[in-house]
């Protein structure tokens, strides 16, 4: 392991103050992922480090796993590592709490740096893999460091203070944003949950109301005819009931319907009967040939 802090005098920096006090230096990279170590720097306590991830991602990479990729930004504040899809923020690693960074020599593709966790005040080891850039990203954080270092002596220690309330601040938006996303998924979940309950389920009857009249009953329309409706459990309707033609002369009650000039003599009173036949004989002799004008009133002069 090589220390990126030791280098030498007359090495210049590769990017400009500019760059890393006012914006950010980007560089890609695939997180093996971070772990506690007992001591906050030494190349030994980074070695354990780099093998014991190493072993943990190669398990995952039977298992079917693959190492994730990041953004990492650089910048005079810390080492912002996000992810390279979503642009999430996973861990902010404020520079002041950084207090070790190495590339691996053995291993050319693999740089790591300890910080210590702002919660839990234990110092965790961070391991990356870049094919490319490993010692370049080594070489940024500690131009990074010199910068903020300039920057502390030349405010006489004012900026540190600065530097911790914009940290504070830093981490109060990353928990903001993450408590945003899962309100996003709370509200995307009960949007599903109402789309479902309002689509029934196939096979499910309708509860779309009737109109009904005033006395709450479905209005009758001879020209609509009735259609069947079929019923829950899919089987189809049975057919309409036709009734047999003796049934169709009858009444509600099944009776015969009632005709004053057919019925039998023994069917009302002798006194009725006689009067209805008064009024059959006086209506057959008011029937005559077709165009001549009738009256049944016996007292018409004209009859």
């Amino acid at each position: 392991m090589n220390r990126a802090f030791n280098r030498k005098k007359d090495k210049s920096w590769m990017h400009t103050p500019e760059a890393l006090a006012k914006h950010y230096i980007p560089y890609n990279a695939k997180f093996l992922g971070n772990t506690e170590v007992e001591a906050p720097k030494g190349t030994e306590v980074v070695k354990d480090a780099v093998r014991k991830l190493k072993f943990q991602r190669h398990i995952k990479k039977s298992e079917g796993q693959k190492t994730p990729k990041v953004e990492l930004q650089i910048s005079i504040y810390g080492v912002k590592i996000l992810d390279a899809k979503s642009k999430d923020v996973q861990h902010n690693c404020q520079l002041h709490r950084i207090s070790f960074c190495a590339d691996d020599k053995t291993d050319k593709r693999i740089f790591t740096f300890i910080c210590k966790d702002s919660e839990s005040n234990k110092h965790l080891c961070y391991v990356f893999d870049s094919e490319k850039c490993a010692e370049e990203i080594t070489l940024t954080i500690g131009q990074a460091f010199d910068l903020a270092y300039k920057k502390f002596l030349e405010s006489g220690g004012k900026d540190v203070e600065t530097r911790k309330q914009i940290g504070t601040l830093q981490k109060r938006i990353q928990e903001l944003e993450t408590e945003n996303s899962e309100l996003k998924q709370q509200l995307q979940d009960l949007e599903e949950q109402l789309m479902i309950a309002h689509d029934p389920p196939v096979g499910s009857i309708s509860m779309k109301p009737t109109s009904t009249d005033v006395f709450d009953m479905v209005p009758f329309s001879p020209v609509t005819p009735l259609v069947p409706t079929p019923a829950s459990n899919g089987c189809p309707p049975p057919p309409p009931t036709t009734l047999p033609p003796d049934m169709m002369s009858k009444d509600l009650f099944g009776a015969e319907p009632f005709d004053p000039f057919t019925c039998g003599a023994a069917d009302f009173p002798p006194d009725i009967q006689s009067k209805l036949d008064e009024m059959q004989e006086g209506f057959k002799m008011g029937l005559t040939l077709e165009g001549t004008v009738f009256s049944l009133d016996p007292l018409d002069s004209r009859c």
